[in-house]
């Protein structure tokens, strides 16, 4: 490695650092303020609209994103644009978030004046807590560092980080309130892996009808077998009333097979794994999966509330429906 790649990479480790120190101050500065914040958000019946001019604009641009897909509509304000023209968009009921390093901006200040002419609460995330725009907002979250990453101390490095730790916390507080759940983040998420992974329930991918292997449990090994040759290994083992107690897998064979060649009128029940792990159609596709991967096992039967066997569900299926 030469001198100036050392050099480099001495650089990359020093930004790392700074900025992870940036954040880390952070912590000791969430409190009343911050609380205020999530219930102005919390409380707002309209739009949270997220300003801000240069990086601190691209940082607002992503708050704004995560804000909207964790079920806080927001939308982005150019101060530029904004003070010609774009303020209209701005509706009595809207929050304001604020972004600015310096807190002087000559536009964002400019937007301040109809933010306030439409009485709408500003939640100003600003490096300078003595600035102008701190004076006028209504609540001030301190995003100030003690350098930037830059050498020069002038690209904005460790603000904006500070900026964008900032804004992810205030919207997995928010999210933490709102009670907003996979289900609901996959409603906002629906093509894709992730939306099946999320809105895929086991209804969607289990086998029904006649296609749902089962025994009773006072039949034999050969009426299993049956099964689990027509019907993709698992078999069900079920009581009188049709509740599942029990099933029999392609394992369970093998062990039995290595054990006695006469197995065909072996009694179901002294072969079978007792109280199986079973899942609810209403349930998501994904949590099936997870349950089959943590017990080591490909296939589980569906049930209803009172145990009774509604289905069964495989991990292929669930795999082949992009669940995973």
């Amino acid at each position: 490695m030469t001198v100036a790649q050392a050099e480099w990479l001495a650089r990359a480790r020093e930004t790392l650092a700074v900025e992870a120190e940036s954040i880390r101050s952070l912590e000791s500065r969430i409190g009343p303020a911050f609380v205020e914040a999530v219930d102005r958000l919390f409380l707002c019946r309209g739009r949270t609209i997220v300003t801000g001019m240069g990086k601190s604009g691209l940082v607002g641009r992503k708050i704004a994103a995560t804000l909207t897909s964790t079920g806080t509509p927001s939308v982005y304000l150019h101060p530029a644009e904004g003070v010609h023209g774009d303020a209209g968009l701005a509706l009595k009921g809207d929050v304001v978030i604020a972004l600015s390093k310096s807190g002087e901006t000559g536009e964002l200040l400019q937007l301040m004046g109809v933010f306030k002419r439409f009485d709408l609460p500003v939640i100003a995330l600003v490096g300078a807590p003595r600035s102008t725009l701190a004076r006028r907002a209504d609540v001030v979250l301190d995003c100030s560092i003690a350098e930037e990453a830059c050498p020069h101390d002038l690209t904005p490095t460790a603000s904006s980080t500070a900026m964008l730790a900032m804004g992810d916390a205030l919207a997995m507080a928010l999210l933490t309130r709102r009670d907003f759940r996979p289900e609901d983040f996959a409603l906002f998420h629906p093509a894709g892996s992730l939306g099946k992974r999320l809105l895929l329930t086991v209804a969607d991918v289990m086998v029904t009808g006649e296609g749902v292997p089962s025994v009773p449990r006072d039949a034999t090994m050969r009426e299993a077998i049956v099964e689990m040759a027509h019907k993709r290994g698992t078999v069900p083992v079920v009581d009188e009333a049709g509740r599942v107690v029990g099933v029999v897998t392609n394992g369970d064979l093998m062990r039995l097979m290595e054990e006695t060649d006469s197995v065909f009128s072996i009694p179901v029940e002294q072969v079978m794994s007792r109280d199986p792990k079973t899942i609810i159609a209403d349930a998501l596709a994904a949590t099936a999966v997870n349950q089959m991967e943590n017990h080591g096992i490909v296939a589980m039967p569906v049930v209803d509330d009172a145990g009774h066997l509604e289905g069964i569900v495989h991990l292929h299926d669930c795999m082949r429906a992009g669940v995973v």
